[in-house]
């Protein structure tokens, strides 16, 4: 299987940034996290999430780490997210000393990470002593994923989109067990279901077909096969009377206390 990079941060903005701010919204609302504390956004992307944190905790300071630095281009370009400090960097392997930081958190990343038991290590150690490990990724196995439109009516069809290569780490059962693995206490979770409207079928098609899983794929089809498949997800997504077209997403969140 072909690994998944998200190297265009411009594209990758369009099609999850949105979907991502909607969550951590959500997700921030939950942690209540106190204001000014140091934090570490892992596998930042293009900075949705990190622009998120520096726009509503007031943090001391931001520390982000993705490995494209096509993302990483993008994220320093945008001015909410000004006083980060962005540098590309292992989920596995971060570079900074334990006890660094008293929130790290990880958004929609953990699925990617070649171990993810690893990476959830990282985020325990390089937090301090009743430090704050979070997370939030969408339930990929449960229907809740923002391309699902698309990616089931592509199986439907037998094409073979990329996937990310540990989708089973996203349930809630899952994470649970990778937070009591790390040693972590007053564990918490919980859903988050968020919508996007889309002007219409077109906006929709042209924004979300440019997931690297999934325009590889529609570039090699035929041009029948193409129309096949956006007349089978146009199906499954009814416009609202304006010509709208409005669906939810699903994600899971958990978080939970370093020992101190």
């Amino acid at each position: 299987m072909p690994e998944l990079r998200f190297d265009d941060g411009a594209a990758y903005e369009q099609v999850m940034g949105v979907w991502s701010r909607s969550v951590g919204e959500v997700f921030l609302d939950w942690l209540r996290p106190k204001q000014g504390l140091r934090w570490i956004d892992v596998g930042c992307g293009s900075g949705a999430f990190t622009e998120l944190i520096v726009a509503r905790c007031a943090p001391l300071d931001v520390q982000a780490i993705d490995p494209s630095e096509g993302q990483l281009a993008f994220a320093r370009s945008r001015p909410g997210a000004r006083g980060a400090v962005f540098q590309t960097g292992d989920a596995m392997t971060l570079p900074f000393p334990a006890a660094s930081f008293d929130v790290a958190v990880m958004a929609l990343v953990l699925v990617f990470v070649p171990d993810p038991s690893k990476g959830v290590a990282e985020l325990a150690r390089v937090v301090r002593p009743g430090g704050l490990v979070a997370t939030y990724m969408w339930d990929m196995l449960g229907g809740g994923f923002p391309l699902d439109p698309i990616l089931d009516e592509m199986r439907a069809m037998e094409l073979a989109p990329t996937r990310p290569p540990h989708m089973e780490v996203s349930s809630l059962a899952a994470l649970q067990d990778f937070w009591r693995a790390a040693g972590l206490l007053e564990i918490a979770t919980r859903e988050i279901i968020v919508q996007r409207t889309f002007a219409g079928f077109d906006e929709f098609w042209n924004v979300e077909t440019k997931s690297p899983s999934i325009a590889p794929v529609i570039a090699a089809m035929p041009a029948a096969d193409v129309t096949a498949l956006m007349q089978r997800v146009r199906a499954r997504l009814p416009a609202d009377a304006d010509g709208s077209i409005t669906y939810s997403a699903r994600a899971h969140a958990i978080s939970g206390r370093k020992p101190g």
